[in-house]
């Protein structure tokens, strides 16, 4: 090792010595048979690197995928790369997202909450990076917001209350978002008595962890102490509940598998549709939620692999329940019991989920706020389907219909994944009964319709 002393100190200048020290004592700590396989790995891999999957990528997503903000010429996306507030608003003329729409017209809101950050450190360039990096598409509207912790949604509530109003077609800084996850008020309505038109039954949701930054904005340390925490939590369900927790393949943040899962649980989940990956898009690379890809992340499924909670990737959780009936009410109890079995080990730990009585379950972008509930079901309905008014006929009954592929994908073979439509303003048991009335309904009419009885359906449709 070189002992020139100017040397040496050039070293230290730079902060490189000190990264040296940091590694050295990480691996005297750890005492990996391979010592040099190890430092190549220490130094090839996030914070000090991108991990070897992620060079796979495109340059645009690799530069989201380190230790630093987004700062992505190539892609315009440059804003506030060190994530300091500067002191001009930025030009704001030709986006269309609910925050760029907001400060347009209230550009006083931007002098007063620049010098602000919450105690965290978060500041409003971080918050609105995305929504300025992407100025959107003229008939695609973003929120365009996201939240670097809990406290953003109050230290700088002068721009997220009304951007949240807007977004949920009317939500008032003072109003109250109710919370209901009894079972017992779910409704027993058979939606499907044939069992010819419901194939898969459906509940998701987001959940937060106090005490951590948001995914925007969480360090490398952090975020490996929430998936410790998150993990001990998941490992903790029992019974029907019960699994495994799997990191994402090349991630070395949980010990019990320091490589992560292996390629083929990878295929095998990707293959279910239950496999998250890396960002691909600009409006999640610029929010930050790229960072340190994929340390930190990972994907838990019980025995019977109808739950499945993601770790790590939008919000700290996504809990999924799922079938293949149409039980509703068998799904929804899942979900519940989940949350409620993770939620006590959270607070046995002085933590808990995100939560107040303004904005209900506290998540990362705005658009999820209140239950952050999507409760749906794939239905297969060719006759009522084709309709070219049926996507205005579900929004009537508080319903939002996708093709089998997701949002804004089309239908095929009258396959369609009908859910409620608000997160926001009613509670969970409202919003999934809102669902099984509804769901209800269309499968009638796509009985009536096959019988010939079109009439009654028009009559009825007309009345709503």
């Amino acid at each position: 090792m070189d002992k020139d002393p100017a040397n040496v100190e050039y070293l230290r200048e730079k902060g490189v010595a000190d990264l040296v020290d940091v590694a050295i004592q990480e691996l005297v700590k750890e005492k990996p048979e391979n010592a040099m396989e190890w430092m190549r790995d220490y130094f090839d891999y996030p914070p000090h690197g991108i991990s070897k999957n992620v060079k796979k990528l495109d340059g645009w997503i690799q530069v989201g995928c380190g230790d630093k903000p987004y700062n992505c010429p190539e892609k315009n996306a440059t804003f506030a790369p060190d994530g300091t507030t500067p002191d001009d608003m930025p030009n704001l003329a030709e986006h269309n997202n609910f925050m760029a729409e907001f400060l347009r017209d209230h550009k006083d809101v931007y002098e007063t909450l620049k010098g602000k950050t919450t105690p965290n450190g978060v500041t409003l360039a971080q918050c609105i990076k995305t929504g300025v990096d992407n100025p959107g598409h003229p008939h695609i509207k973003t929120v365009g917001l996201t939240a670097g912790d809990e406290e953003s949604y109050t230290v700088f509530k002068e721009l997220f209350d009304p951007v949240i109003d807007a977004r949920h077609g009317g939500y008032g800084a003072d109003a109250k978002q109710p919370t209901d996850l009894d079972l017992s008020k779910v409704s027993d309505i058979d939606m499907d008595p044939d069992n010819k038109y419901i194939e898969t039954t459906r509940v998701r949701t987001g959940r937060s962890m106090r005490g951590f930054k948001l995914p925007p904005t969480i360090g490398f340390e952090e975020r490996r102490k929430l998936e410790a925490l998150a993990v001990k939590g998941l490992l903790n369900l029992s019974e029907d509940l019960k699994g495994d927790y799997f990191p994402l393949h090349g991630s070395h943040s949980y010990q019990a598998k320091p490589n992560g899962m292996s390629e083929e649980k990878e295929g095998e989940l990707r293959t279910m549709g239950n496999l998250f990956q890396e960002p691909d898009s600009t409006l999640l690379l610029a929010s930050g939620m790229g960072r340190h890809w994929p340390d930190g992340r990972g994907v838990y499924h019980n025995d019977d692999k109808n739950l499945f909670v993601w770790v790590g990737e939008e919000d700290h959780l996504r809990i999924v329940s799922m079938q293949r009936d149409k039980n509703m009410k068998e799904t929804f109890g899942r979900f519940v019991r989940a949350c409620d079995k993770v939620q006590e080990v959270l607070k046995s730990e002085g933590s808990d989920f995100m939560h107040n009585d303004h904005l209900g379950w506290v998540l990362t972008c705005p658009s999820n706020l209140g239950t952050g509930l999507r409760a749906g079901q794939m239905l297969k309905i060719p006759l009522i389907s084709a309709r070219k008014d049926f996507k205005n006929i579900c929004k009537k009954m508080g319903l939002q219909a996708r093709g089998a592929a997701g949002v804004d994908s089309a239908s095929v073979g009258g396959k369609w994944d009908i859910s409620n439509a608000d997160r926001l303003g009613k509670s969970e048991v409202e919003l999934v009964n809102i669902m099984i009335n509804g769901n209800a309904k269309i499968v009638r009419w796509e009985q009536l319709m096959e019988q010939g009885r079109s009439a009654e359906v028009e009559k009825e449709i007309a009345a709503m």
